[in-house]
């Protein structure tokens, strides 16, 4: 299979699809690989460590989407790249089509089959390829709204972790999946005051037995949020409905009533957010203040730290890469009802139900649709 690798384009993102490594483990086994030049290089992966790995390069986007049958990045394609697709290709990247109805249009338009990262699934049920971004988003969200509330870039002024003598901040994380437990091991590690809120009791229960007094953990519903929220100086937005838009839990009331220079970070973002205030911002433009609560809701956290994030990514990524370029993409999610799951567009069809139900666009059942390529 002919498997291209085009240069990132949206705002400070430096993540590649494909890592050298990843590159030999395809051509070792006769598939022909093209990286656009200077695809990895903000992060070390230099053109000539793509030739020495059996890639060719090329110029330009456009020569290595007119070249390829499957396609290999890391965030949505943007409007540029959407126009280069079409039938002959496979697409396999983040897509985050919920909340991005223009992006759904076009990929509808494209006749490309489009398979998402964030909806591939596991025996578990998890979300193996979404799992290390969640990672380094979770910890990052930590980071970042330390930063936030520093009094320069518009927050209270605080410390996380405080000092001796000084009380630390509030953090309160909503929702304890892989995001929101990463976040809370940050801020634990830092020395805030946690306060965990999610629907899952079992999960509650074992982040209890994890962590015992060192954090607060509280059942989530409209009473509780309320009342955390108000009282927090960073809440993390954490929450995650596969594939479907992220409900708005914190609304614009509640953000009028918090302290004036809390911090919001909304992990979800890519999902639309979960702050009924949250608008998406990027790494030169991280943060926005409303109500005299700063926000940060930046789309491609993990972008900030583009090796670390890279390097996780295809480690997560490579299995499936290597099956859909052994077999093809039918066969490949013929034989494997995980990566089926991935399918979010095909042939012209939204295959992933969340997104058909958000956009309210005919839905075209998964396994049904392979039967169009």
């Amino acid at each position: 299979m002919k498997i291209g690798v085009p240069k990132e384009i949206k705002n400070h993102e430096y993540r590649v699809g494909l890592t050298p490594m990843v590159v030999l483990e395809l051509t070792h086994r006769g598939h022909e690989v093209a990286v656009e030049t200077m695809a990895g290089e903000a992060i070390g992966f230099t053109d000539e460590h793509y030739i020495a790995a059996g890639a060719e390069i090329l110029a330009d986007a456009p020569a290595v989407f007119d070249w390829a049958e499957m396609i290999v990045k890391v965030k949505e394609p943007q409007a540029v790249e959407r126009a280069m697709l079409t039938p002959q290709h496979t697409l396999f990247t983040y897509l985050h089509l919920a909340p991005d109805a223009a992006q759904t249009q076009d990929l509808i338009k494209s006749g490309a089959v489009c398979i998402a990262y964030e909806t591939v699934t596991d025996a578990n049920g998890h979300l193996p390829l979404l799992a290390p971004m969640s990672e380094v988003a979770g910890r990052m969200s930590i980071q970042a709204g330390a930063h936030c509330l520093e009094k320069a870039q518009g927050g209270r002024g605080l410390l996380l972790g405080g000092v001796p003598g000084v009380e630390p901040a509030k953090v309160v994380v909503i929702g304890a999946g892989v995001v929101g437990q990463n976040a809370i091991a940050m801020a634990v590690g830092l020395g805030a005051n946690v306060v965990v809120l999610d629907k899952s009791v079992d999960t509650l229960r074992q982040l209890d037995k994890q962590y015992g007094n060192r954090i607060t953990t509280v059942y989530s519903s409209k009473e509780s949020l309320n009342t955390h929220v108000l009282e927090a100086d960073l809440v993390v937005g954490a929450v995650l409905i596969p594939g479907a838009a992220a409900p708005k839990l914190v609304t614009r009331e509640m953000v009028s009533k918090m302290k004036k220079g809390a911090v919001l970070c909304d992990v979800a973002i890519d999902q639309g957010g979960c702050f009924e205030t949250s608008k998406a911002t990027t790494h030169a433009e991280p943060t926005y203040i409303v109500d005299d609560v700063v926000h940060y809701c930046v789309a491609n956290m993990p972008g900030a730290v583009a090796r670390t994030s890279t390097i996780a990514l295809n480690n997560a990524t490579m299995p499936f890469v290597l099956a859909l370029a052994n077999k093809g993409a039918k066969q490949a999610m013929l034989d494997d009802t995980h990566l089926l799951n991935g399918l979010n567009v095909c042939r012209g069809k939204v295959t992933y139900r969340n997104v058909a139900e958000d956009q309210q666009l005919e839905y075209l059942d998964a396994g049904e649709a392979l039967k169009l390529i």
